[in-house]
């Protein structure tokens, strides 16, 4: 018994020593193939140097070297300093240089190109509370405007690899091209917790190592995005036609295959999404697409079917011209407004807006419609919010926010104007919301039969 155990543990040792010189000659042939490709790696994907990392011998693995003087981690070059005095640390990727707004934290855990190219998104950084970030690129089909309208992008993780079929570049190129700044490698658990204690911050991103973070903070407490009208930024600067629905690839809703049909509207461009002029061509809507501060008149001359208020930046209290448009057109057109469009016209009706803590931003908030006490999970981004406590006793409040019971739509039956505080066009987001743009064509369909 005694002599079989002395002759296993040999063989084991005999065994342990061919698989340490296994592990070294496959190490050597790997070293040499990977210092000649030049390979570097992130600080996400650096390996653990210590001895226990070597798992198994049966397969030679690709080791990673280390030249002399490297680190195997990023340098962190960047900061996001909030007017807290609260300094982040991480590593820039996109532009280079300083960028200053208002940071909040986004909970959607898809869609950032749609988050990105959102244009109510302006004068802020968006946080985004989904971990990993980049991994399917940016391609041509999802963007919702035409530029990049976010001031910075904030992230734990910046995905190294791409994979997805229809990418046509990294993010980290996109944000180069369009000169918007990024920091990765921020704890973004901890960001949005603080971002939720004390509201929403002004904050500074920056490249720029000469600027103290004393001098950062000082930059910050000089801003505030309260009375921005921002809606001037981001609009058309001329009237133009849209007729282009959703695609067959990406239709969900049977009724709204129509790409154009019996109505004419007018959408006022406040910031608006391009899913959102699909969705309404798709429900049959001829679309005449107008600036900002288009004159309600010239609208009125058009004799359209109906009227759309859009999403859009900034503090909805700084565009009185907007609402003086939308009072004059109330009663005299079906109208329906989402997001700004839904603050303007709270304006109009005679009530006041208010900025919220920390804001509405994500793909997963409850919406309940009190009419029939249905729930909509709803996609949502803005700041403000209508008070009903000053709206006349006329307009009924027909959507509450679960999450904080605030007002997340209205009706004015009387004057045929119908409102929603989120975005059923989603585009990142759940579909539940896309009855409201089949409520807006009964709302015309019921004005034509009057007419008639």
């Amino acid at each position: 018994m005694l002599n079989a155990s002395k002759q296993l543990n040999r063989c084991l040792e005999r065994r342990n020593a061919a698989a340490a010189v296994d592990v070294r000659a496959s190490t050597a042939r790997s070293s040499r193939s990977v210092v000649a490709s030049g390979m570097s790696y992130a600080p996400s994907t650096a390996p653990s140097f210590a001895p226990s990392s070597v798992r198994s011998v049966g397969r030679s693995r690709a080791s990673v070297v280390v030249r002399a003087g490297e680190k195997p981690w990023a340098k962190l070059d960047c900061r996001l300093v909030l007017e807290d005095g609260t300094v982040w640390r991480g590593t820039n990727f996109g532009a280079t240089g300083t960028a200053l707004a208002e940071c909040v934290f986004n909970t959607s855990l898809s869609g950032y190109q749609e988050i990105m190219t959102d244009p109510s998104y302006k004068g802020q950084f968006v946080t985004f509370t989904c971990p990993h970030i980049g991994n399917v690129g940016i391609n041509d089909d999802d963007m919702e405007s035409n530029d990049c309208h976010l001031d910075g992008i904030i992230v734990r993780d910046l995905s190294l690899a791409v994979s997805n079929y229809r990418s046509k570049q990294t993010l980290d190129t996109y944000c180069k091209k369009n000169n918007v700044i990024g920091i990765a490698g921020i704890d973004t658990r901890a960001l949005t917790k603080a971002l939720r204690d004390t509201g929403c911050l002004n904050g500074v991103i920056t490249t720029d190592e000469s600027k103290s973070d004393s001098e950062l903070v000082d930059m910050c407490k000089s801003w505030s995005i309260l009375g921005q009208d921002l809606m001037k930024t981001v609009t058309c600067s001329a009237p133009y036609e849209w007729k282009r629905g959703t695609v067959d690839e990406w239709e969900f809703a049977e009724k709204s295959k129509l790409n154009g049909g019996p109505f004419h509207i007018v959408a006022y461009d406040y910031g608006i999404k391009l899913n959102i002029l699909r969705r309404l061509a798709s429900y049959g809507c001829d679309i005449t697409v107008v600036p900002a501060d288009y004159p309600a008149s010239k609208v009125l001359e058009m004799n359209p079917d109906g009227v759309f208020f859009s999403n859009g930046p900034g503090d909805p209290s700084a565009a009185p011209y907007a609402v003086e448009n939308a009072k004059a057109i109330l009663g005299k057109k079906p109208v329906f407004g989402i997001c700004m469009g839904h603050q303007i016209l709270g304006q109009a009706f005679g009530g006041k807006t208010f900025k919220l803590k920390f804001g509405h931003h994500g793909g997963n908030h409850p919406i309940r419609y009190t009419p029939t006490g249905r729930v909509e999970i709803s996609a949502q981004n803005h700041n403000y919010a209508v008070d009903p406590a000053t709206l006349p006793k006329e307009v009924e409040v027909t959507h509450i926010n679960l999450n904080d019971g605030t007002c997340a739509g209205m009706l004015y039956a009387s004057m045929k104007a119908m409102t929603i505080q989120y975005h059923p066009e989603a585009s990142p987001g759940p579909h539940d919301a896309d009855i409201c743009f089949e409520q807006f064509i009964d709302m015309m369909k019921l004005e034509a039969k009057v007419k008639a």
